[in-house]
């Protein structure tokens, strides 16, 4: 079923699009009636739009109640009494979902509802206690021309009418969003290093800061441990200094994604 093109437009639009549209269309002359139609909205939304300049911000709602609650103190009490305990003597999630069946007659929670709530309350605990730092996120910040992102994965393309997996090269200055990307039949060293030589040759330069990589195989041939130690391939630090590329590899895992957030997006 086709929608009215009010509602259309309403459910294209986030809320502060919507609001500096009717602002905008406002100011052409257009009345208050006509804005309504046009965007499918109320009266009290065309209002709203036209006194303030942001959406008033959502109410959050107070959390449901669960029937894990009731037990919830029972859990924090045998997180913090893991503390202290001799790590094989710590708590499973397991064990605590057994232990209060078995010790609190809890047979109306499941054991989902307690992985959930552990996942998340054991960190809580060792930070409370000072075992731990939080964990936390800074937001990016880069200067003109200084770092970029780079990743090269498998894309998937129609070719000559067949489907065929190919690579795909992208970098992406941090800056300002620009990137160069390349498709490639392979994924071998030799493309790695092609994306590059085309990449900065379209940009014009290399950033004058560190541009930012996955563990590829093309370029780092072992992770040393949890640390930012690599050990890279002989071709790579060879190709690397040649342009004067910094590289900054990134922690392996999804952990490590958002340090690259860009280009990975």
């Amino acid at each position: 079923m086709l929608l009215p093109l009010g509602v259309r437009m309403r459910i294209s639009l986030v809320k502060v699009d919507l609001y500096a549209a009717i602002r905008r269309d406002h100011r052409d002359g257009l009345s208050g009636r006509a804005l309504e139609r046009k965007y499918g909205v109320t009266w009290r939304t065309v209002r709203k739009a036209l006194d303030s300049r942001w959406p008033e911000p959502r109410k959050k709602q107070a959390p449901r109640a669960s029937r894990l609650d009731p037990y919830k103190p029972v859990i924090d009490g045998l997180l913090e009494a893991d503390l202290d305990a001799p790590p094989k003597q710590k708590h499973t999630v397991k064990r605590i979902f057994e232990r209060l069946l078995d010790e609190h007659a809890a047979a109306s929670i499941s054991y989902q509802m307690v992985r959930a709530y552990v996942a998340v309350r054991r960190k809580e605990i060792r930070w409370e206690a000072g075992r731990g730092p939080a964990e936390v996120f800074v937001p990016q910040s880069h200067m003109p021309g200084s770092e970029a992102e780079v990743d090269f994965g498998d894309v998937h393309i129609v070719l000559a009418g067949v489907p065929t997996r190919c690579y795909l090269f992208s970098l992406r200055l941090s800056y300002s969003g620009k990137a160069v990307h390349r498709v490639s039949a392979s994924c071998g060293q030799e493309a790695f290093f092609e994306g590059h030589v085309h990449a900065l040759s379209v940009l014009g330069g290399v950033p004058r800061g560190k541009i930012r990589y996955d563990n590829l195989k093309a370029a780092v041939a072992q992770v040393l441990g949890f640390s930012r130690q690599r050990q890279e391939t002989e071709r790579w630090v060879a190709f690397r200094s040649h342009w004067g590329i910094e590289s900054f590899y990134c922690r392996p895992g999804i952990e490590g994604a958002h340090k690259k957030g860009g280009v990975e997006g």
